[in-house]
């Protein structure tokens, strides 16, 4: 922490209203460095876009792959949409626990001595994260490919989906900084999303075929911005989908729906997220 601190002491930026949008993007990437230098030192901040994904894939694919049956192709390819979104809706906890554990320490409170714009602490957090997404999204892939997923459909669809998933991270990391600065402790943050994620991605499409659900579950699954976002994921790659169940709009048009779900988060979140980071770092 100390040689952070003397980093962030060197940055020479401006103060009042004429600050740039690069200093204040330079002050930012100072504030991400910070992060990396976290995961160079204590590697195991990476298990969970990392092991934990490769740990889902293979267990759902070799263990339960067997007994779950999907119309119109196999359980694996089915299988990847489903691991992709509930890993992602999970990254919220590593923002929530970061920023959580700054604001315990007090650590915020020493940046706010620095010469460097308030939101950077923000952006450089979101950068970090951002990066970390990437690379889970990349392993998830990796290792779908290997165990016999594929994509069948065009480049364009291709790329959709892969900016819809990093879209929809960048909305749970905003959800995850808001979390963050509203809990009372980094234990408290582990329970708070446990509680919220773990029945939102198994009450949907992530798994299972809705239509295995009972009635009262399939009209939750159904409306669930979950749902919608893995089958907007699955039709972009051209893998396989279940059959409708209940014909409510987000699962007849589940593209559109999960754009719209992502960019509703997205407009809650930041400015919820920042209007909390400033009030709680003003005297």
């Amino acid at each position: 922490m100390t040689a952070t601190m003397e980093q962030l002491d060197t940055v020479q930026v401006a103060t009042g209203s004429d600050r740039q949008a690069g200093t204040l993007w330079r002050d930012s990437l100072v504030f991400a460095r910070r992060n990396a230098e976290h995961i160079r030192q204590i590697p195991e901040k990476l298990l969970d876009v990392t092991v934990q994904p490769i740990m889902f894939v293979l267990l759902f694919a070799f263990v339960f792959g067997g007994a779950i049956s999907v119309d119109g192709g196999n359980y694996r390819e089915y299988l990847i949409g489903g691991i992709l979104v509930q890993s992602l809706a999970f990254g919220l906890m590593g923002p929530a626990v970061s920023i959580s554990t700054d604001l315990a320490e007090g650590v915020i409170d020493r940046f706010r001595s620095l010469p460097a714009a308030r939101s950077a602490y923000l952006v450089g957090h979101f950068v970090s994260e951002v990066a970390a997404v990437i690379l889970a999204i990349t392993i998830l892939l990796t290792t779908g490919l290997l165990i016999g997923w594929r994509t069948h459909s065009d480049p364009l669809h291709v790329a959709q989906a892969i900016l819809l998933l990093i879209a929809f991270a960048s909305a749970m990391i905003w959800v995850g900084t808001w979390i963050g600065m509203k809990a009372r402790s980094a234990d408290a943050v582990q329970g708070i999303v446990f509680v919220v994620i773990f029945p939102l991605t198994f009450v949907s499409n992530a798994f299972v075929p809705v239509q295995s659900m009972p009635d009262a579950l399939q009209w939750i699954a159904s409306w669930n911005p979950i749902s919608a976002i893995v089958a907007a994921v699955r039709v972009l790659f051209g893998n396989p989908t279940t059959p409708v169940t209940k014909e409510v709009w987000p699962t007849m048009h589940p593209v559109a729906a999960a754009w719209i779900y992502t960019v509703l988060i997205l407009v809650i979140a930041v400015p919820a997220a920042i209007r909390l980071h400033r009030a709680r770092t003003t005297d």
